[in-house]
């Protein structure tokens, strides 16, 4: 588990050094998070299952984590285009191809405009919060003795907060595919198909795994109590126990895909080459410190929830980066790298 986690330190802290084009790093940075919050929750979650209590209150941690992890990979796709006026120059009023195998078919005869793009960034912030929504009913349950872990009884909690939870993270992924099958060939410099196989199979494999233990202890093969440390632990504590272990083994996978997902080459090389009279970097810290300010995502939902700002897109101040002939990332131009809020908003005859 340690390696795990310093994977996802090293990983982090080489972004940090070269931390040149915040507007993407910081996304980046949340996202490689995952690994080592992951490793830590599953870890001290089976360091006190000896305790039926205390699994819940870690997992709820992790799992409203895993909502800002969605978030912040669909607005690291929306910056590596430029922002969403950049993206409507492009798609807006192309076609919406119909395809049951893509979930389309509902959108047959749609072209593509600024209430799709809207749709998309609300599809993945309703589970930011839904999800923190949900985690705290959870503890709420399960301090009364109404949530119990596999327990599909119509009377508990569990049933009820796993459909909930099922079709708000679906809404989410969905959302995901939409607008990655929407701006495929524009991403494709940026190799997304790593990034999306990796972020997805993190968290739907969380999900599904929870699913498939709750129904074998339901079925009886998850024995309905153990004895561990002298304490008798419920069928359910015994199952997510299970669900923790697997998560510590597929975060050492994780991490390595994540690594190269996320590669940090090409920051290090815009570091390196940037010119003396450029004022330094942030620092370390500074970096850190903007990474965790939620400012973007409040932001973000306040721009595509309020009445306001339905007819606008927002156009980012990020430092764009245009593919070169052979595909591969070529120089910056700069749009004031230093300034991280998108502030701008350009109205658009879209209709919703």
């Amino acid at each position: 588990m340690g390696v795990i986690k310093q994977q996802g330190r090293d990983k982090i802290y080489l972004h940090l050094r070269s931390y040149t084009v915040p507007n993407e790093q910081r996304y980046i940075i949340r996202i490689l998070f995952i690994v080592p919050i992951y490793a830590f929750d599953s870890w001290l979650s089976l360091l006190l299952i000896s305790n039926d209590q205390y699994y819940v209150y870690f997992d709820s941690i992790r799992d409203c984590y895993e909502a800002f992890v969605i978030y912040n990979f669909l607005s690291l796709s929306f910056e590596y285009l430029g922002g969403e006026s950049a993206i409507m120059a492009e798609i807006r009023g192309k076609p919406i191809p119909s395809s049951c195998m893509y979930g389309t078919c509902c959108l047959a005869g749609m072209s593509y405009s600024i209430g799709f793009l809207r749709f998309c960034k609300q599809a993945t912030l309703q589970f930011c919060v839904v999800k923190p929504i949900m985690a705290i009913i959870t503890i709420f349950l399960q301090a009364f003795g109404k949530y119990h872990d596999g327990d599909f009884n119509v009377n508990g909690g569990y049933l009820y907060i796993m459909i909930i939870y099922n079709v708000s993270v679906s809404l989410a992924l969905y959302a995901l595919f939409l607008f990655y099958s929407a701006t495929s060939d524009l991403l494709r410099p940026f190799e997304p198909v790593l990034k999306f196989l990796t972020i997805k199979s993190v968290i739907f494999l969380s999900f599904w795994q929870g699913m498939i233990l709750a129904i074998l202890e339901r079925c009886g093969v998850i024995p309905e109590a153990l004895l561990i440390d002298g304490h008798e632990v419920g069928a359910g504590t015994v199952a997510a126990g299970w669900q923790n272990f697997i998560t510590c083994i597929e975060m050492f996978f994780a991490a390595i895909a994540l690594r190269y997902a996320f590669t940090y080459d090409v920051y290090q090389e815009k570091k390196s080459q940037a010119p003396d009279n450029v004022a330094p970097m942030h620092s370390i810290s500074s970096g850190l410190k903007e990474t965790i300010n939620p400012g973007d995502m409040v932001q973000d939902a306040i721009h595509n929830f309020s009445p306001a700002y339905q007819q606008y897109t927002q156009q980012s101040t990020q430092e764009v980066v245009q593919p070169n002939q052979n595909g591969k990332q070529g120089p910056a131009v700069s749009k004031n790298p230093k300034k991280s809020d998108k502030i701008t908003l350009i109205d658009t005859d879209d209709e919703l």
